[in-house]
């Protein structure tokens, strides 16, 4: 089946796609031998060579999009310089390479997605900038009283007492940068964030999903995931960028080429 370059590699999960386009007109990409520069080119994963900077690009053989529950003390990543414990410890028994989408805090817990679909990778990416809302519990120190609740509740978003206790925990859906800010707000009420957990993303729910396991999430659920981003509201910037012809970018300044060493 005949389909666009850019979808194909965001596909493969070499890169987004609008990060393949770039690779597209930059003549990084070759279909069976022939560089290929043009952004409505097409090609059939199935039969054509398809090579992105000179490496053979192969599909994965079916496509994964994973809910993982992240324990503590675990870093958001496949891989970490300083040897602590990542994502990819808990992942032995799948066959091929995920990846995560968004990130996780090291000592926060709870749900993060993982897939190796790139396309839908860049459009989960995309939905959480425009405000696609996620469901946190935070541990705080002391309770909240009820002047404080309704000031998160106006300014953030609604917060609700989820676990009785001497440091209670509290629920709030959040969008986008809020996490930052409410956790500010906590710290000049003198109710410090003692600890973090992420229960859902959109319609994705951590529900009974024991620490350092996955499970696949399932069709309704990623029908409900797109009918919220459609919901969404759309960012206008940038899409003059990315329309504008190669030719028709504006050149550069003089001199303003980087010094060689």
């Amino acid at each position: 089946m005949l389909e666009r370059l850019q979808k194909i590699i965001a596909r493969a999960g070499v890169a987004s796609r609008r990060r393949a386009e770039d690779l597209i007109v930059a003549g990084q990409v070759e279909v069976n031998g022939q560089v290929v520069t043009e952004l409505g080119a097409k090609a059939d994963a199935e039969r054509d060579s398809i090579r992105v900077a000179g490496r053979r690009l192969r599909l994965p053989e079916r496509r994964l999009i994973l809910a993982f529950h992240k324990p503590d003390a675990c870093v958001a990543a496949l891989s970490d310089p300083s040897g602590r414990a990542t994502l990819r410890d808990y992942l032995g028994s799948i066959s091929g390479r995920v990846f995560p989408v968004g990130r996780l805090e090291y000592h926060a817990t709870g749900l993060i997605i993982l897939t190796n679909d790139g396309d839908f990778a860049a459009r989960l990416f995309q939905a959480l900038g425009r405000g696609l809302h996620q469901t946190y519990q935070f541990k705080v120190k002391n309770r909240l009283g009820p002047a404080e609740v309704e000031l998160i509740s106006r300014r953030i978003g609604p917060i609700r007492l989820s676990r009785e206790g001497p440091n209670p925990w509290y629920e709030v859906r959040l969008a986008g940068a809020r996490q930052d800010r409410l956790r500010g707000m906590l710290v000049e009420m003198k109710h410090p964030v003692e600890k973090v957990r992420r229960t859902a993303i959109g319609p994705v729910e951590l529900a009974d999903l024991e620490t350092g396991r996955w499970r696949e999430i399932d069709e309704r659920e990623l029908r409900k995931l797109e009918e919220e981003e459609k919901r969404l509201p759309r960012k206008t910037g940038g899409t003059e960028r990315r329309n504008r012809r190669p030719e028709a970018r504006r050149p550069k300044r003089p001199g303003a080429e980087k010094p060689t060493a």
